[in-house]
């Protein structure tokens, strides 16, 4: 949608739907456990100006797995989980983040998109709006599929403090 933009604000756990200026629609989100960062292998949230580059996982259910950007065939489950403890779970949807800032987010070893570093959706059971997670911006699966739907590639996102 024209005119989009979305704030992933850390401090908050939250991710604003920003629309003609005004916050459209807010949810609560769960960040790196580690903080803010850029560099390659930190396992940290990325900060500033990035866009959604890619949208991936149109049309699954609610709680596919996704592993290496691509559909599994399974369905998270609390038996799966247990059969897979340690695994960090990317559900539903994703949409995979690139920088947009030049030595920051962007190129080099502070590059966003070569982290892998996504808004996705995670077990329910998992916490949100704490920060809990390996660098990328966890959602609940219902409010990424709805986030998804929304949102069109090239949309920017701001990750701010």
């Amino acid at each position: 949608m024209a005119g989009l933009l979305l704030r992933v604000i850390l401090t908050g756990q939250r991710l604003e739907v920003i629309e003609g200026g005004a916050c459209r629609i807010s949810y609560a989100v769960s960040t790196s456990r580690y903080g803010p960062g850029e560099r390659q292998g930190s396992q940290c949230t990325p900060r500033g100006r990035h866009v959604v580059r890619a949208r991936i996982g149109a049309g699954l259910p609610r709680g596919a797995v996704l592993r290496a950007r691509r559909a599994t065939g399974e369905l998270w489950t609390p038996a799966l989980a247990a059969r897979c403890p340690g695994r960090d779970w990317i559900l539903s949807r994703i949409l995979w983040l690139s920088g947009s800032e030049p030595g920051r987010n962007r190129l080099g070893n502070v590059d966003s998109m070569r982290r892998f570093i996504y808004i996705h959706g995670t077990p329910d059971s998992e916490p949100m709006g704490v920060p809990f997670s390996h660098g990328c911006i966890r959602m609940r699966n219902a409010d990424v599929i709805e986030l998804f739907d929304r949102v069109e590639a090239g949309t920017p996102v701001d990750i701010v403090p």
